[in-house]
């Protein structure tokens, strides 16, 4: 593997709302050496769907869940929440082609397996629901609930958005994408501290390489890596789900918004009518404590 960068560790001094201290990881099935990060936050004891295995996408990081965390933690939960390769605090390969849809699945299905998940709450935003809603089909028992908030399935037989592609092309154009100003613009609730700690794990562009891969990974056409593999995941989703759901949509995401997740609900078996947030953008996490507390009330009364 080509060279591995580290973030130095007072980058993440100030963390507004986030004082847990991560996990780091080494020994991953296939990942030996590659060092991952996750919060690991609440009962240790807690079981089956008491435990959130939270899934992030770009340009963010497990900083997004930070909301969430704190409902789930006191309902009695356990919650983890892994930082892909490439973001975060976890190891940053260097060399862009390192990141493919596989090398993310595989590490996450490696994630799933070492913290021997059985029965679990799957939560999934943006690339952590392309990548994540690909898992409970080939990881039978770990999973019983999802939560699902602005995300997709691309299996590459549906043709792009032209917001999505707009992203696509101002990321191969800004090679060195200013996270913290990013986070700031598309999401009005941060405050100046919070954008800066989305930025934080990024000293500068040389750390940035799976950040600016993720939009080039999204199967665009049926033979692209991770198409036929997703499509699999909606119809298995679609006729074998068995679990309960909750969807929360921020209605103002101009990338994937309410047509985007009307879409995803159709093919979730048994979802039931979504959380519209009528100010939510992309980042519904940034809404995380609504979110959680009305999932878990949507559970409580299933």
């Amino acid at each position: 593997m080509s060279e591995i960068l580290r973030t130095p560790d007072e980058r993440f001094d100030v963390l507004p709302g986030c004082p847990w201290e991560p996990r780091y990881l080494d020994d991953l099935a296939g990942f030996e050496g590659l060092r991952m990060a996750t919060l690991d936050v609440g009962d240790a004891s807690a079981a089956g769907e008491d435990i959130y295995l939270c899934l992030h996408g770009q340009p963010a990081w497990g900083y997004l869940y930070r909301k969430m965390i704190p409902v789930f933690e006191a309902a009695g939960g356990r919650v983890l929440v892994p930082d892909l390769y490439g973001f975060g605090r976890s190891d940053k390969p260097v060399d862009e082609a390192t990141y493919t849809f596989d090398f993310h699945r595989r590490s996450l299905i490696a994630f799933v397996e070492r913290e021997g998940l059985e029965n679990a709450t799957l939560v999934v935003h943006d690339w952590g629901g392309i990548l994540g809603l690909t898992l409970p089909m080939d990881l039978p028992g770990r999973f019983s609930r999802l939560i699902v908030m602005n995300t997709a399935l691309a299996g590459g037989d549906l043709p792009l958005g032209k917001g999505f592609l707009e992203w696509k092309a101002w990321v191969a154009a800004n090679p060195d994408l200013d996270v913290a100003r990013l986070m700031a613009r598309a999401c009005s609730l941060l405050s100046p501290e919070e954008a800066a700690a989305y930025g934080a794990p990024y000293p500068d562009a040389s750390y940035k390489a799976g950040v600016r891969r993720f939009p080039e990974l999204v199967p665009a056409a049926p033979d692209d890596p991770g198409a036929e593999l997703s499509r699999r995941a909606r119809e298995w989703w679609k006729t074998e789900w068995s679990g309960r759901s909750f969807m929360a949509v921020g209605m103002a995401d101009p990338v994937l918004g309410p047509r985007a997740m009307a879409y995803v609900r159709s093919f979730i078996r048994g979802c039931p009518d979504p959380l519209e947030i009528a100010d939510g953008g992309h980042f519904v996490p940034e809404h995380g404590e609504l979110v959680a507390r009305r999932a878990l009330e949507t559970f409580a009364g299933a």
